[in-house]
Order: C-alpha cells, then structure tokens, then sequence
C-alpha cells in the first residue's frame, strides 16, 4: 500500500499563536516542577519559599501586603506564615502603620533560607544563555508586553513595572536609550525597563494607557 504523503508543514501546524501558548505552557510545568523539587529540598512549600523571597526583597511587610503581592488569599498566606514562625525563618512585631496587625520580617535563618529561595528559578538561565543577544532582547520585550496586557485585565497581581509607573518616560531621546526615568532623571534602553522597582509609583489609567500608546507606537 502506498505511503500517504506527509501535509505541508503549515497545513499541519497549529497558528503560531497557539504554539507559543503552548511552549509558555511548558515553560510553566518546568518551573513548577524545580520550584517543587528544590522546596521539597529545603524542606519548604513554593508558597513558602515565594513569603521569604518577598520578604527578603522588600522587607517586612504584613500578611495583607503578602497576600497582595503574591497574588494568594489570606488564609492561604497566613497558614504559610504560621509554618514559617514555627520554623524560626520569620517573626511577628506589632505593625505601627495598624495596631491589631503585625509586620512579618525575617529572622537570620529566615535570611540564609531566603537566599537559597530566591535562587529557584536560576536554573532558566543556563537556557537563556544559550540565546544570541538579538533573541534575549526580542523575548524581553515580548514578555514585558505580555506581562503588562495580563496585569491591566486583572489577570496577574499588579507588577511594580517602569510601564506602569508615573516615572517612566517613554521614546522621548534618540539614540540607544530612547526612554528615561523621572525619579533618578536618567536615559534607559528597552533592555532597562525594570518587571519590579522597589521605587515604582503607579501611574494614572489615563498616563499609563499614553504612554504604553507611546512605547509601542514609536517610528
């Protein structure tokens, strides 16, 4: 019996769209995967591993402030901060800003744990690397856009990016740093643009949608 012959190679292919969905997809599965290998590891849960990350990033925060920024509920958040106190990894003061909540910091187990914890996901670079300098800057770029689109529909927790921001100055030099941050009056290239600035200050709806409308639209 003669052999079929094979469909053109774009017959059977699925859109592009939905190949890249699907590779982000993998993507995912891989860094779940290692999150849990390394958690089991350490002896912690991803969610605990992310509460000492973040605490050790931004300092002491309150368990609404995790929730926050973490994108999980409170009770999620707070039996992850019970198991942490039992550890010896992080401890509870009063919060000044409110008087029946408390701040959560890290003790200094809390800070070596912490550091192995924000490690995690390193094992991405080894196949980041491997991209020429073109590709790196093409795939930052991408993702910025993706990662903006997710968090302005309320998809994602809200990400102290430098296109959120009411600092960031979009296409407004020539040459190879066409943007510039107000807050330190300084030129940045795309490659710059910052996913999360410990300074970020959100701008207006209004200001963000213009000035996305000007990153994107620019030449």
């Amino acid at each position: 019996m003669p052999r079929r012959p094979a469909p053109p190679p774009d017959a059977a292919q699925q859109p592009l769209e939905q190949r890249i969905v699907t590779a982000l997809h993998k993507l995912g599965l891989a860094m779940k995967q290692q999150t849990w290998l390394q958690a089991s590891d350490e002896g912690l849960s991803p969610t605990q591993g992310q509460i000492l990350a973040t605490l050790a990033t931004d300092g002491p925060q309150s368990a609404t402030e995790l929730s926050r920024r973490l994108g999980l509920t409170l009770p999620t958040i707070s039996d992850s901060v019970r198991v942490l106190a039992e550890k010896g990894l992080i401890a509870r003061k009063p919060d000044p800003r409110h008087p029946r909540a408390s701040l959560l910091s890290l003790t200094a187990r809390g800070r070596t744990r912490a550091t192995r914890a924000q490690a995690w996901p390193e094992f991405l670079a080894a196949a980041v690397g491997t991209l020429s300098e073109g590709e790196r800057e093409a795939v930052f770029g991408a993702l910025v856009k993706m990662i903006r689109t997710l968090q302005e529909n309320g998809q994602i927790p809200p990400s102290r990016m430098c296109v959120s921001c009411t600092y960031f100055r979009p296409n407004v030099h020539a040459g190879p740093r066409p943007h510039h941050c107000a807050l330190v009056d300084a030129p940045m290239r795309g490659t710059d643009l910052r996913l999360d600035c410990a300074e970020h200050e959100e701008a207006s709806a209004e200001q963000r949608r213009e000035s996305w409308e000007r990153l994107v639209n620019a030449g």
